[in-house]
């Protein structure tokens, strides 16, 4: 058994489909083929089952890839060891994020970490929150950029920036007359919102339920760029993330900074517990904390990650922002 073969194997477990795999591993898919039925002989059981439609594996297939994942994070961790003596972030990193996220955020610091950072290989992806939780726990992701609080165990979360969220109402909506908006003007509003297993939904859900807010149920959007055309058309209003108010300028929607005790949600960094390699956490972590610092946003204390510890919504932000 060799590390090459379990490689292919995690290929393979991760695409479903003999071709992909060996695209993803730069052989051809003779040569994967071959390793896989190498390492199944060398074993003595079956791992994958071929099928016309592609590749499913067997139960203890499931066994082997799950340990396999583990090994080859450790064999990584050694490699970035010797590579990061004097740089913690040298080497392979895997970061998930959210969609509310990911499209505002990334631009912003990927630039500045890659010059800060230069020998950092740096893979993204970007997923709903139940199914990032999943990919950081079976090892496919090293760390996750999520709201939080958290509902998984066996992670670690630091705290990284409070955003503020901003209401995005149509261009002759009656709110536009406010400066900025707060919570109980919600009531009675048309309020659009994403679909189920985005946590900006369950916070804005939160808030139409506590200020007896009207929940558009006739769309349920998948991203907030869809949310931003239904508003422009008329269907209601919508809250936005503070990160997400600059791409905004269409003219046919106005956005004001939302007022009150839950108008912002906290960003945190999220990892295992096992994690072989804190000290890039570390350093990943305070690079994101200082550029968001610099962008404006409210840096809570390490440790701070409840309701209850962030400071009342627009905080040291203030309540002027760039008018749209």
């Amino acid at each position: 058994m060799t590390f090459t073969e379990l490689r292919y194997l995690l290929a393979l477990a991760d695409t479903g489909h003999f071709g992909k795999a060996a695209a993803k591993c730069f052989v051809t898919q003779p040569t994967l083929s071959a390793q896989l039925k190498k390492l199944e002989e060398n074993l003595g059981v079956q791992l994958v089952e071929r099928t016309p439609r592609g590749a499913q594996l067997t139960p203890i297939g499931q066994q082997v890839v799950a340990h396999a994942r583990v090994i080859l994070e450790h064999v990584q961790a050694i490699g970035d060891a010797a590579l990061g003596h004097s740089d913690p972030l040298a080497g392979e990193l895997h970061l998930g994020v959210i969609p509310t996220l990911g499209p505002y955020f990334l631009p912003k610091v990927l630039v500045p970490l890659q010059h800060t950072f230069p020998r950092l290989r740096l893979f993204v992806e970007e997923q709903i929150t139940a199914v990032l939780l999943e990919h950081l726990l079976n090892h496919q992701l090293d760390a996750a950029l999520l709201a939080l609080p958290v509902d998984a165990s066996g992670v670690e979360a630091l705290p990284l920036f409070d955003e503020p969220f901003w209401v995005l109402v149509p261009r002759n909506h009656p709110l536009t007359k406010k400066a900025c908006i707060r919570e109980a003007d919600l009531e009675g509003q048309n309020v659009l919102l994403l679909t189920e297993g985005h946590c900006l939904r369950e916070q804005a859900l939160s808030l139409c339920m506590k200020h007896n807010a009207q929940v558009a149920g006739d769309f349920r959007a998948t991203s907030l760029e869809t949310l931003r055309h239904l508003v422009a058309a008329g269907y209601g209003c919508t809250l936005i993330p503070e990160l997400a108010v600059s791409s905004l300028g269409d003219g046919k929607t106005v956005v004001r900074p939302l007022v009150g005790a839950e108008a912002r949600r906290r960003i945190g960094l999220v990892w295992r517990k096992s994690y072989p390699r804190p000290e890039s956490i570390a350093a990943l972590g305070n690079f994101f904390r200082t550029e968001m610092a610099r962008a404006g946003l409210s840096i809570p204390r390490q440790g701070q990650d409840s309701e209850s510890d962030r400071p009342d919504a627009r905080g040291a932000l203030g309540v002027k922002r760039p008018s749209r």
